[in-house]
Formats: structure tokens, sequence, C-alpha cells
């Protein structure tokens, strides 16, 4: 059975590079029939915490991202203490005892020599006495996977076939020297236990990649199919990372964007199939082929989700936002009225409320000097209300014949005394709605 997993930390929000790589495993394992796990990856007991645990639930909730089962790392520290004892035995771990600094140092004397910057293994040459003798001094080592020196090759599902030279890698830390296992190894026994077939992630993984194969293989098991998507950049190609921030799945929705907007947009980016707004889950797994996307990097641009969301609320009918027309204060009587205006004329239902103020009080009239003279015999024309769908084409009619205007220089001057607006809804349905009209002076 196809099985994928998105394993977050939970040191901080959900941003639109973690969507990517939870929607991708997401609808992989949906287009199969087979399970969705949620790890919380929180083996460091410092940064994770329960109320981010609780977020990225939430926001996976709010995006209809179901889970079949949650897994979470911290309660799994025993099994990989008992991968790392296996590795022990086999001779692929080893304990080092460089400080930053040392290998900071080795680091650039490599650099200065021509040569990669990898671990020089010289832990592999320490005594038992040394080793005491560094423990008692700088306290526990961290542990190393011993990598074999070989090419490490395997067929991506976006990048095609790749092949890393292990020798050109260091040999990667699995436990730090406080204890705490490291992704890299939890990794590689969760997707083992949990019979993980598929997982995508991000390009910045790929040396991780390689050397958890590897470790898998040690392990004596074989590995998942990978894929890695490209990294995101903004709209100018520049790096996302500084506004991840401000790129979190809580602020979007709270700047109003709709769920199928975000998700519509990010099945697409990045392939070679174009943006199709959808508005149900199963038309994205339907569509949905990891092997249409590219390795190249990925401009996203958060202004592209308002025009989707823009599109997605015009197709739904009032019973679907009521509580929000409701909550913009308008009556009853009128919600299916000002649904069928309003719809058309907003990006988020935070517009809604302005929408309404101008229904019920008017608007500021937008009056240019040429037109004063005709905008009060207009005014003087419009009866008190209130109007219906007729009232706007009576009334202009009456001003036609008065003033011999027609045409735009008819219809726009009365939109913009009425509405404020240059532009906006159709103006019978809007006049209709209408309690007050501030141009009558």
């Amino acid at each position: 059975m196809t099985t994928t997993r998105f394993a977050p930390s939970p040191t901080g929000y959900i941003h639109v590079g973690n969507l990517r790589t939870a929607l991708m495993n997401y609808l992989i394992a949906r287009k199969a029939g087979g399970t969705f796990i949620l790890r919380i990856d929180d083996t460091d007991p410092e940064r994770s915490k329960e109320e981010y645990v609780d977020a990225i639930k939430q926001d996976l909730e709010w995006l209809g991202l179901t889970w079949d089962k949650v897994e979470r790392q911290s309660e799994r520290l025993d099994r990989y203490a008992e991968a790392a004892d296996k590795l022990r035995e086999i001779g692929r771990f080893y304990e080092a005892f460089e400080t930053p600094t040392e290998l900071d140092l080795k680091r650039k004397k490599q650099l200065n020599m021509g040569k990669p910057p990898v671990y020089d293994r010289a832990a592999l040459t320490l005594s038992d006495a040394e080793k005491d003798a560094l423990r008692a001094e700088r306290g526990n080592g961290v542990w190393r996977f011993k990598l074999d020196h070989e090419r490490i090759d395997w067929n991506d599902g976006i990048l095609g076939d790749i092949s890393i030279d292990a020798a050109s890698v260091s040999d990667p830390v699995l436990i730090r020297g406080d204890g705490q296992v490291l992704y890299t190894i939890a990794s590689v026994v969760d997707d083992t236990d949990m019979g993980v077939t598929h997982v995508v992630r991000g390009s910045d993984h790929v040396t991780n990649t390689a050397t958890q194969i590897q470790i898998m293989s040690a392990l004596g098991h074989g590995h998942p199919e990978f894929a890695h998507h490209s990294l995101l950049t903004g709209p100018q190609g520049e790096a996302l990372s500084k506004r991840l921030g401000t790129l979190a799945l809580r602020d979007l929705r709270e700047a109003g964007v709709k769920p199928m907007a975000l998700l519509s947009l990010m099945a697409r980016l990045g392939s070679s199939d174009p943006v199709e707004l959808r508005h149900e889950m199963a038309e994205l797994v339907e569509g949905f082929d990891i092997n249409r996307f590219g390795s190249a990097p990925t401009k996203f641009d958060a202004d592209d989700l308002y025009p989707l969301t823009a599109r997605y609320l015009q197709g739904l009918p009032l019973s679907a936002v009521q509580s929000h027309v409701a909550a913009a204060g308008v009556p009853e009587d009128k919600q299916e009225a000002f649904w069928g205006v309003a719809k058309e004329n907003i990006t988020t239902l935070k517009d809604l409320e302005g929408w309404w103020v101008l229904c019920r009080d008017g608007a500021e009239p937008l009056i240019a000097e040429e037109d004063k003279e005709f905008i009060a015999e207009a005014m003087a024309l419009l009866p008190e209300g209130p109007y219906d769908s007729e009232s706007w084409g009576k009334w202009t009619a009456a001003v036609k014949e008065k003033t011999g205007r027609k045409g735009k220089g008819l219809f726009m001057p009365l939109r913009k005394a009425v509405t404020g607006m240059e532009r906006g809804p159709d103006m019978s349905a809007l006049l209709a709605l209408m309690e007050t009209v501030r141009a009558r002076g």
C-alpha cells in the first residue's frame, strides 16, 4: 500500500514552503487510496512546543488535509536507541569529540588545499584511553555514521537519475553530545517501521537522502521512492526564506485567503500544468502527477492567491457564506440580493462589511467640478426610497430626458455620485439595496 508522511517540527507555524511538501505527499497517498501519516518531529525538547503541534493540526484541518494517523518521534526514542546500537555492533557508528571551532578550522584548511570540506574521520584513530580523556574533558561526543565511500544512486521522481559520491559528504552526525537524536536517523527508523513508500521533500534534502539510503541499507532495509521538489522563491526570484514569517498559513487564513485557492495554486505551482481553480479536493487528487514538476526554482507570489480566492467566492451560494453576510450586518430579507451583488465585487469575505456600509449609509459622493450642476439636477429627480430593481432605469431615463446627457456621460457621473467609485456592481441591483444616497444633499 502507498504510504506517505508529512513530518513537521513543532518549532513554529506552518508556512507555504511546508505546505508544498505536505500537499504533495497527501495527494500521492489519496490518489493511490493509501495512507497519509502526520509525523511530529519533536525530538528537540528545547524548541518543540505543544502549541505548535496544535497549530499544525489546525492549519492542516483548515485546508482539508486530513491524516490517517499521528505519530510523535518523542514517543519513539527507544526505537532510535535500538537502531543506534545495531549501527555500533556492525561498526558503522563512532563517537567524535571535535568542538565546533575545531571543525571550522578543519573545513577552512581543506578548502585552502582545494579539497572538499568533509569530516576527516580523525575520531576513528582515537584509542579507548584517548576517548576516555576527551569524554572527561569535554563530555560525551557526537555519534557519526560511517559512510561507505561509494556512489549512492537513485531515480528521483522529480530530479531524475541522481548519483552522489559518498566520499564528498561528511559522515553525518546522528546523535548529539547531549543525547538528542537528530532527524537523519529518526526519519530512517520511522520511514522503515511505518512502511513509508514515497517521500517528497525539498531539494535541500538531496544530500540527506543519499546518507539516509546508506543508513537504511546498513540497517537491512530498502528505501522509499524519493522525489525532491524545487524550493520556492519570491516573485522576483529572491530567497523566500526571509519572508516566510509573513507567509504562515494562519496569516494567509487571517488575510481572507480560501483553502481551495491556496491548494489550487500549490498543487500546480512549478509543474508543466497551468494553475486552475478547483472547488473540490477530489479534483486536485485526480489531476496530480508528481512527474510533471520541474527542478527549477519556483516563484511564489502571495498576491496570486487573491484573484483565485475572489473567483472561488463567486461560485458559492449564499448558504456557504451566510454567517459572514449576517456578521456584516445585512438583514436576513436582503441577504440573498446583497450576496448576488457583493460576490462579484469582493476579493475576500472581509470586504463584505464595506459593501454593506455603502448600502446602509451611502457613500461620500465623487463629483467632478464640471459635473456639479448636472448632479444637482439629477439628484432632484431621484425619488425617496425604498428602491427596487427598476429604480435605476427609471431615474436615469428621467435624467436623460431632462439634461440630454446619454451613454458614459450620463451613467459614469451618476455612479460616482451614488457610490463614490468609478466601477462596481450593476447599478440596478446596487441601488435596490441602498437605503441612503448621500449625494441627495
